[in-house]
């Protein structure tokens, strides 16, 4: 049975003595900081002299160099993009680590992949936030808190699941609940999301808009049904909170009966399949080996992906209908 904690069952003084540095301070590494930072535990920011160093040393955190923060700190929270983690750690983090030192990971990425390949005296724990990191800074200030998936990758020090669900609850994911789970799930998980249900909603969008324009009707009406307006957000909102299907209540008996039947005939033998090839490629490592390749091509195919995509019309709709239409009430949404 799946296991989930709760604050009852983490102990942050088990990090009272530990020095934190958050190697990143992008949206997930400040708010982790922050919310680390009040509750109580001693935290400093690793980076480069960026835009960001200057956001940490505003927030008030000792800021250093990240080879300086490895060397200093008990626990090293790498929180820079997946793409960037292996280089970073290899040339400023794996020489200065000691034994009984924590690395620790929001997504299993690099550790589940292989690109970072930690030594066998130090413990590799996982935190990882279901949620943007706005949202844990925001949620934590509210006295809220975000659910996340916790793993361990390796024990050295015998307290690593320990440690892991203390630094849980000092971001504030136990306050609601924090699954426990391994690295290989949650990457397998999260990339699957990225790419067939936020990939394919993005795209199956893009041919609804191209149909409906094709069939005859306003293209900036068109976008403004699909989805600018918003409502797509509050249906999200009742999915979560009430649940897949027991939503459809919220809807009118009309939509309830459209969205049971020709919904229904989208799913057909070839996109489970479809679904099953992506899970296999993720699992087997073939889109990690692929995206590797990119970065080391310098994204030349990413880039024409993005230079493909910005071509098309709906693009210049959107700055239309953002013209012409208040968008104020989006954005408490």
């Amino acid at each position: 049975m799946t296991k989930v904690y709760y604050d009852k069952h983490a102990d942050i003084s088990i990090l009272k003595d530990k020095r934190i540095a958050v190697i990143g301070y992008g949206n997930q590494g400040r708010s982790q900081a922050l919310n680390m930072r009040d509750s109580g535990l001693d935290v400093i920011v690793g980076g480069i002299r960026d835009k960001s160093w200057r956001i940490a040393k505003k927030d008030g955190f000792e800021t250093y160099p990240i080879k300086k923060a490895s060397e200093i700190a008990d626990i090293i929270c790498l929180l820079i993009p997946d793409e960037v983690q292996p280089a970073v750690y290899e040339k400023e983090i794996k020489d200065k680590l000691q034994e009984e030192d924590v690395l620790y990971f929001s997504h299993g990425y690099n550790i589940y992949y292989g690109f970072i390949k930690p030594p066998s005296f130090v413990d590799v724990i996982m935190v990882a936030p279901k949620m943007i990191g706005v949202g844990v800074r925001e949620l934590f200030v509210k006295g809220l808190g975000v659910p996340a998936m916790m793993a361990v990758h390796q024990d050295f020090s015998g307290k690593a699941k320990k440690i892991a669900l203390a630094i849980a609850k000092a971001i504030g994911a136990t306050r609601v609940g924090v699954i426990e789970s391994s690295f290989e799930e949650e990457t397998v998980l999260d990339i699957f999301g990225e790419q067939m249900m936020a990939g394919g909603s993005l795209f199956m969008t893009k041919l609804a808009f191209e149909v409906l324009v094709n069939a005859g009707y306003d293209p900036l009406t068109v976008i403004f049904n699909l989805y600018l307006s918003g409502e797509s957000i509050e249906e999200a909102k009742l999915r979560a909170k009430h649940g897949l299907f027991k939503q459809l209540k919220f809807h009118s008996t009309t939509s309830q009966y459209g969205q049971l039947t020709r919904g229904a005939s989208l799913v057909s033998e070839e996109l489970k399949k479809k679904l099953q090839d992506t899970i296999d490629e993720i699992k087997s490592g073939k889109f990690a080996k692929e995206w590797a390749k990119e970065i080391h091509n310098n994204y030349s195919y990413f880039n024409k992906l993005w230079e493909d995509v910005l071509k098309h019309p709906i693009n210049k709709l959107e700055e239309e209908a953002k013209k012409r239409i208040k968008m104020e009430y989006l954005l408490g949404s």
